[in-house]
Formats: structure tokens, sequence, C-alpha cells
């Protein structure tokens, strides 16, 4: 261990060598955390003697998990049987098939993925007669999972209005329905797993007692369940070593909150603390330009970045005329550095807040006859024929689950349409049974006639599907998943049907043999092990290790990721930062650490790119403010201009700008300061009249910078944003 101790830098060194207890090692971006991680592990074992299955070690990706894994048992010659490595799903999925018998469903459970959610929420909503429009499946699924985030059943599911009340019962019967089919969705693995460890003293004994040490990766990322999991399983040692940084918390959408560093050293009394402040990755002038720009938010511990790789080149700061422009400058400078030889295609990373800004890039990469890679599009595991079988294999294995049912029961059609469907469905939930266990009744004949008789005609449309389920659901325990696999696809004739239904048949043929190839590394596992790792498969999971092409990606995505030159593009207000983050200081906050989280991707080149102008979703053209952020540069560390005098704080002054979104003009106007405006004027669907621009109805307001920003929509015109006290709207009655 001393010549493994002699690879690390000091502060790497102090933090792998670290007595036992707790332990937070707060890592700046490409500080070798998961080098440290890896280490500590191997120090655990080979120094201090601490057996591998007596280890647990948690991180955010199998990707993570998988490359950990290879360095441990690189250091240790394989000397790791029952080391427990993997996500936090991954190991709550171990424990909750163990202790299933504490839970209310069986070990034989699914997951349900994100599609499989939206199906069922979609059912509840249709049920209870409400409008989707009203209560969209999406934003009622976000407001469940961040209740199950915070520790929420749908009995403590916080009511404020009369909306909340109806969520709340929209996510009962969704919880209810999730537990008929004896499912889970990714949430719910989390929240049953904390619940048990906190509610039964036996089991969290059993846990905590048998895990000496437990390791975390990307701590600042952890939610509510998931910190209070790890409490409970460090609650006996108290040997817990985590490793994040506030600095890179860019989840907080999703329910991870940085403040569990906080509450860490509150819960973990005279917890060491260690920074790792050396960075492997960047040239000292992206460090030094990203740790300008972090070092405006609050709350978090300052950390001096430094590198050994030399200042390296100025950042470049493009501004380009229009968001065509903007994309064509990406394209051309890649396509200029290879020509001249100075990069290969993979070299290049291109990065922006929403998914919708790629079409551009795409656009200008295909003008250009060049590949990309889009990652975080449509993932393999996502495409419709692969979500097929999956289901098909989710349904033999557990033919309790209604979702998956619903997709295949007529796949390919079997005359089993919606009215034969919503029979059985309503059978089974009279019998009190799963819609799959009716099935398997009509296909026995074994004395339930009474289910059998209620299904009336709807008996003989099922029948023949009832006979393939219950054949295949026999099978299971016996039959390598690959005869299964071609069992399914010619009992069901699915080959003839996917070429017979798309333009694409080779390659979704190609998919489905693709799946089949995955199955054979599960054969050994069997079927509940194929399904687990099929629904906690990510996109960064999914990304080749070897990249033969620019790689297009959101901004989230690049976390944990590196490029020898990265672009990151919109660098416009209410783009990045984007919109909603405009009244919100933790909101905005988070987003000041995406981008720099982006910045910090980059190994030799950073290009950081705004336009001027961009065409709105109503066709006309918005005119751009740059992004605060840019105004955060120190000007020795860039070149280029930001343009158009923008500057934020004291010097700028939003209310001298007059915004024409037809022409693109950005007018200076000669007048003086109105008084700051404290109410809004303005509201969606108001009808006013401009003196120029004549009757419009508004779109969107908002109150900012001491001002009403309207945007108004004009027939023939487009979409205009004007600044309410020198625009001289007037409000029309309708």
């Amino acid at each position: 261990m001393v010549d493994i101790l002699s690879e690390l830098n000091p502060q790497q060194q102090k933090a792998v060598g670290a007595k036992p207890g707790p332990v937070l090692v707060l890592a700046g971006p490409g500080s070798g955390k998961t080098r440290v991680l890896t280490y500590r592990i191997a120090y655990l074992i080979a120094a201090l003697g601490v057996p591998s299955y007596q280890i647990m070690a948690v991180t955010f990706t199998n990707k993570a998990a998988r490359e950990m894994g290879k360095r441990v048992d690189g250091l240790l010659g394989g000397k790791t049987d029952g080391l427990w490595l993997g996500t936090f799903h991954a190991i709550c999925g171990r424990i909750l098939r163990r202790e299933a018998s504490y839970l209310p469903i069986d070990h034989n459970y699914v997951i349900y993925d994100a599609d499989d959610q939206t199906a069922l929420v979609k059912r509840v909503i249709q049920e209870k007669g409400l409008n989707h429009k009203d209560y969209r499946p999406s934003q009622v699924l976000g407001k469940i999972s961040m209740a199950k985030n915070d520790l929420m059943g749908p009995d403590e599911f916080p009511v404020e209005s009369y909306r909340d009340e109806t969520i709340q019962s929209i996510y009962r019967a969704y919880q209810g329905y999730l537990v008929a089919s004896n499912a889970l969705d990714f949430d719910d693995m989390l929240l049953y797993t904390a619940n048990l460890l906190e509610s039964d003293p036996k089991i969290r004994a059993k846990y905590a007692q048998r895990f000496q040490h437990v390791l975390v990766d990307e701590f600042q990322d952890t939610n509510k369940a998931q910190y209070y999991l790890l409490y409970h399983l460090a609650s006996y040692h108290q040997n817990i070593f985590v490793v994040g940084d506030e600095d890179q918390s860019i989840y907080r959408w999703r329910g991870a909150d940085y403040h569990n560093i906080q509450r860490f050293t509150k819960d973990f009394s005279g917890a060491e603390k260690i920074l790792l402040e050396q960075n492997y990755r960047s040239t000292q002038t992206i460090l030094d330009a990203a740790v300008a720009v972090i070092d405006r938010n609050p709350n978090r511990t300052v950390k001096s970045l430094f590198s050994d790789r030399g200042a390296g080149q100025a950042i470049v700061v493009q501004e380009a005329a229009d968001d065509h422009d903007e994309a064509s400058y990406v394209v051309e400078t890649i396509s200029r550095q290879l020509m001249l030889g100075n990069a290969t295609e993979s070299d290049f990373a291109i990065m922006y807040r929403t998914n919708a800004q790629s079409r551009l890039l795409e656009e200008a990469f295909r003008r250009a006859n060049m590949n990309y890679r889009l990652v975080g599009a449509q993932r393999f595991y996502g495409r419709r024929e692969v979500k097929d079988m999956i289901a098909f294999l989710k349904v033999i294995y557990n033919p309790k689950d209604e979702v998956s049912l619903a997709r295949v029961i007529n796949l390919p059609p079997r005359g089993i349409g919606s009215v034969t469907l919503e029979s059985l469905q309503s059978v089974a939930t009279k019998a009190g049974l799963s819609s799959g266990e009716v099935l398997l009744a009509l296909a026995s004949g074994d004395g339930q006639s009474g289910v059998v008789a209620d299904l009336g005609r709807s008996a003989d449309r099922l029948l023949p599907f009832a006979r393939l389920l219950a054949d295949w659901h026999q099978d299971v325990s016996h039959s390598p998943l690959t005869d299964l696999f071609d069992r399914v696809l010619l009992d069901t004739e699915y080959e003839p049907y996917i070429k017979a239904d798309s333009d694409e048949t080779q390659d979704r043929w190609a998919n489905v043999m693709e799946l089949r190839q995955v199955l054979l590394e599960y054969e050994d596992q069997g079927l509940a092990a194929f399904l687990e790792a099929m629904a906690l498969v990510a996109d960064q999971d999914t990304l080749p290790e070897s990249l033969d092409a620019p790689t297009m990606m959101t901004l989230h995505t690049a976390k944990g990721l590196e490029f020898p030159q990265v672009f990151i593009i919109g660098l416009d207000e209410n783009i990045l930062p984007h919109s909603r983050s405009r009244d919100e200081p933790e909101e905005m906050a988070e987003e000041r650490r995406l981008f720099y989280v982006g910045m910090t991707r980059a190994k030799d080149r950073l290009y950081l790119l705004r336009a001027r102008r961009r065409r709105s979703p109503y066709g006309s053209y918005e005119t751009m403010q740059p992004s605060r952020f840019l105004n955060d540069l120190p000007e020795e560390l860039y070149k280029g201009k930001i343009g158009n005098g923008f500057r934020y704080g004291n010097d700028f002054d939003v209310n001298a700008y007059q915004w024409d979104s037809v022409y693109g003009r950005t007018d200076r106007r000669k007048a003086s300061k109105p008084a700051a405006v404290r109410e809004q004027q303005f509201f969606s669907d108001m009808r006013v009249e401009h003196p120029v621009y004549g009757e419009g109805r508004v779109k969107n307001s908002r109150l900012e910078y001491g001002d009403e920003t309207v945007e108004v929509y004009f027939e023939g015109l487009g979409l205009k944003a004007l600044v309410a006290s020198i625009a001289g709207l007037k409000t029309l009655d309708d």
C-alpha cells in the first residue's frame, strides 16, 4: 500500500489514508475523485484488513460502478469477492429482493421506466375524468417524484390547494396500481429501502452492522431519501466516506440537494474535511475562468483550483449574428481544425442547455457532410421494438404487470381491442386479481369458472394470448433466456410484423437481434437480473468508450465527461441561465453551477457562444441579451467581444432598450430611466393596442430589472418583446 499511496498527490494521500470514521472529501472537477474512491477501497482491504464483503460503495451510474470495479480489481489482483459496488438503485434492488416479505410487493417485482410510469398516470387521470391539459402526466409525475424523494407517501403529500388535493388523489391511485401490478418505479426503490431501514430496527441493524464502511460518489447529487438511506446504513460503525462538490450539484430539479453536505457535518460530528484542488484535466486559464464564475455563488466551500498543465490558450468568446450563424461557426471551426490536422473528430463536444438546441447544429453538420454523435437522444433501450420485447419479458416474469400487459396483449394485432381490454381489466378488478392472473386462469380452465364466465364473449378473443402467456410463464424458470426470447418472437410472429410495419425494416430488426445479444450476457444471472439492469440503464451508460465524431449533449448529460475541446452555445439570458431561474435565487445558483460544470469539461480549448437574435416559436426573430455569466469572465482570460455594450449589475439598464423581434434591431432610446415598476399590469391573453403595431394579444409578461417586459403577438407581425414603460401599450376590453 505504500507504493500505491506514492502514486497519489498529497491531498489524495490524505483522503485515501484517512483514519476510520466520517470523512468528507470535497473534490474539485478533474481532481481525481474516482481515483481517490478506488484507492480508498483498496486501502481498506489491503492496509486495514477490512473484508471486501463488509464494504459498500455507491455511485450514480453503472458506467462509474464498472470503472471503479475494474480499478479496484487491478489494484488488488481481483480480491474483491462480496464487495457491494453499484448505483443507489442497484444497491436498493438487492436489499428489496432480500427483504420483500416486509414490503407490499413480492420479490419478483418489476421496475417501471419513465414510459411505463407515464402510461399508468395517464390511465389514472383518464379514470378520474380529468383533463390531460390541466393535469399533464409529466408534471403530475414530477410532483409525485419530488414527494417520494422527500420520503412522503400519498398520505403525507402536502395539500395547499384544490389542485394539490387532486394530485394527491392521483398519487394514491397511481401507487395502488403499482402495488397491484407488483411493480416499483425508480423513486419507490429509494423510498421503500429508506423507510424499511427507518422503521425496522432489526433490518437496520442487519445491514448497518454488516457494512463496516460505506463509500459514496457524487454526494452533492443525493436527495433526501438517498441521504437517510446512507445515514441508516452507516449508523452502527459511523465509517462513512463521501466524495462530492457543492459547485457541481446540478440536479435540483430531480430532488438533489447539495445541502446534504451541511447535514453530513451536522449528523456526523467530528467528520474530517479534505479538499482536492489539483486539477489534472484543464489548463489554468480554463480553471481561472470557471472559478471566477462559480465564486459568485453563496453557500459553498471556496476552492483554489490549480493545474500543472500551464496557462494554455485563451478562451474564445464568439457572438454570432443569429442562431444559424452560431451553429455554422461551430461546424466551420471543427472542420477547419480537422483539415489542418490539429485535432480528431472525437476531440470535440458541443454542449447546450436544452435538447431542442441541437436541431440547428444537426442541420449544420449535415450541410457540411460531417458525422456527429447525439447523446441523450432516443437511446437503444428507448426504441419501440426494444421496449416491445422487454415488455413481453416483463409480463412473462410478472403477469401482474398491467402496463406491460396492455402494451403487448395486442402486439402484433390479434383482435384484442380497447373494449376487450377494458372488459378484462373490469373483471380483474371485480375479482381482486390482476389482468394477467385472469388470463392465466382462462388458459388453465382449472375451476375458476366464475372469473372466466364473467369475461363473456371476450374470452374467445383473449384465449389464444392467454395460452401463450401461460406457456411462456411456465418456461421462465427453466428455459435459457435466449430460448424464451426466440419462442416469443416465433409464437407472436413478431419478425414479419416488424418487417412489414416500417420503412426502417433492417435497422429495427437489427435492434431486436442486438437485444438478443444482450440477453446472452445474462444467461447465468436470470431474467430478474436482466430486467433490473435494463430498467436502470442511463444515458451515459450507453455512451461508447471511444467516439469517432463530434459529440453533442446537454450540459446535464456532460457531467463526469471530458473532451479536449468544448463549445458551449446559447449563452444568452433566458437560455443560460434559463428563464425559469429568473426569480429564484436557488435556481439561478444552479444555472451558474451548470455553466461551471460545462466549462470544466474542457481540457485544452473552450469556446463560449451566443447569438444576437434567435428565431422564436412564432417564426419571428427575438433580439437576445448576453448571459450574465459572460460578464463574470476576467477580460485577460478570453479573446472576442461580449457585444453591444450589454453589462449587468449597475452597468446594465434594460429600460434603455426597445427590442424589435421582427427586424432584429436593438435601438438605443434617448430616454430618461423610468421609475421601477412594483406590480404587473399586463397578463397572458389580455388584448392590447400598440401605437405602431396595432392590436395584439399578450402571450407572456414578467417583472425584471425594475420594469415589466411584455411579449405580444401581433397578427401579421409575429411576437414582439416590449418594455411596458416606453411601449405605449393600452389595454382593450374584450
